[in-house]
């Protein structure tokens, strides 16, 4: 802890990678208790267990493909992570020349206080439709209407953005949302679709390449001077977005410190280990010791 903090106060720049694992230790788990708790229906009816398989299930109506992401975005996407792991992070590097690439899509970082000007979220938002067509490179913002489909259902959304049950838990729930809230393109009339990097169809709007740019940008600024390459919560799902870049930039310049840290999947190269700090922990207990 103390080699990292050191590190880290010396840099002239810090370039975070972050994935999946970063939100989990957040406490934004996709099965057990959590994914129970708000989709215990259409796991008793179809037989998945977990948020994931739930999403790529091939639901017969759209209203109820609608039901099933609404509440799956509410809860990932603009309800609050129960554990401060992101503010801890903040608190880390908010007096850094700092900049963030991360697959996750849930918006976390911009909750926690960092600068949009300094995110670039590679994989989509839970937060934005696109046409599934697609046929414009243009992406929508979903939290009005997805709050009124999670209302239809039954659902309560309260103050703080949190999600609860009525009063008679899920015998009140429907399954479906009104057919007139089912998203549509405003150009084509195509069915919209989630932002989300999972074929040939994603959008990359001009946000995306906007923020593409200045990620860039970071790049040609700092790569060859005293950066720090953060990874945290980054597993072997898309290692060629994160990882084995931050390996191979690492491997190119002297002054580089890559620093792993990631429970049980924290691993280094053998031609950086020098440079290198692996760290196999919870993400939220090492940012506390820091």
């Amino acid at each position: 802890m103390k080699d990292i903090k050191s590190i880290l106060q010396n840099a002239d720049s810090i370039l975070i990678g972050a994935g999946a694992g970063l939100s989990t230790s957040a406490g934004f788990t996709y099965s057990g208790h959590r994914f129970q708790k708000y989709f215990v229906d259409f796991e008793k009816k179809y037989g998945f267990h977990d948020m994931y398989s739930g999403g790529f299930y091939p639901y017969k109506t759209l209203e109820e493909n609608w039901a099933y992401w609404s509440r799956y975005i509410i809860i990932n996407r603009y309800m609050n992570a129960p554990i401060p792991v992101y503010e801890k992070l903040f608190e880390l590097v908010k007096d850094k020349n700092y900049f963030v690439l991360t697959t996750n899509v849930d918006h976390c970082f911009q909750k926690a206080g960092f600068e949009k000007s300094r995110l670039f979220y590679t994989q989509g938002d839970y937060g934005l439709w696109q046409c599934s067509q697609p046929c414009h490179k243009k992406t929508y913002d979903n939290q009005l209407f997805v709050e009124k489909m999670v209302r239809e259902q039954g659902f309560v959304i309260q103050s703080d953005g949190g999600l609860e049950l009525p009063e008679n838990g899920f015998k009140g729930i429907k399954m479906s949302v009104p057919s007139e809230l089912v998203p549509r393109c405003k150009v084509c009339g195509k069915p919209m679709t989630m932002n989300l990097r999972c074929d040939d169809t994603f959008v990359e709007d001009d946000g995306w390449q906007a923020a593409a740019s200045r990620y860039e940008d970071f790049l040609n600024k700092n790569k060859d001077g005293h950066i720090v390459f953060l990874e945290l919560g980054v597993g072997g799902n898309t290692p060629g977005i994160i990882k084995y870049p931050f390996w191979k930039m690492t491997y190119a310049n002297p002054k580089a410190k890559y620093i792993c840290i990631n429970k049980e999947e924290a691993v280094v190269p053998g031609e950086i280990e020098k440079q290198g700090i692996c760290v196999n922990n919870d993400i939220y207990e090492v940012l506390t010791s820091l």
